[in-house]
């Protein structure tokens, strides 16, 4: 398996599955689903460092769920997972109290 380890303020997330049905039922086929803006975050980079060295850790953790934005990083592909590697200004929120479910590699 092959690892990455974001660098500074980066965050390496993994898109999560969205609902594959609505609140009144109906089934959502594949080709009419949008891409989900949550995610798990996978990795994090050390974090920033200011004018004077000091370094600022990231407000974000590995196996937290987030919400981004929906143009939000860049996708890349790892050992056939799908991920994003952002920035983690571009996270707009910690989801908590939300258990995770992550697509599984076939």
């Amino acid at each position: 398996m092959t690892s990455i380890r974001p660098l500074h303020d980066r965050v390496l997330v993994q898109r999560v599955e969205q609902e594959e049905k609505t609140a009144g039922g109906i089934i959502i086929p594949d080709t009419a689903k949008e891409k989900p803006m949550e995610g798990l975050v996978v990795a994090v980079g050390f974090g920033t460092r200011d004018d004077s060295g000091k370094v600022h850790p990231l407000d974000v953790k590995a196996g937290d769920r987030i919400l981004f934005g929906k143009w939000s990083g860049t996708e890349v592909k790892l050992d056939g997972q799908d991920y994003i590697v952002m920035k983690e200004s571009d996270i707009m929120g910690v989801i908590e109290g939300k258990k995770s479910t992550t697509k599984k590699a076939a």
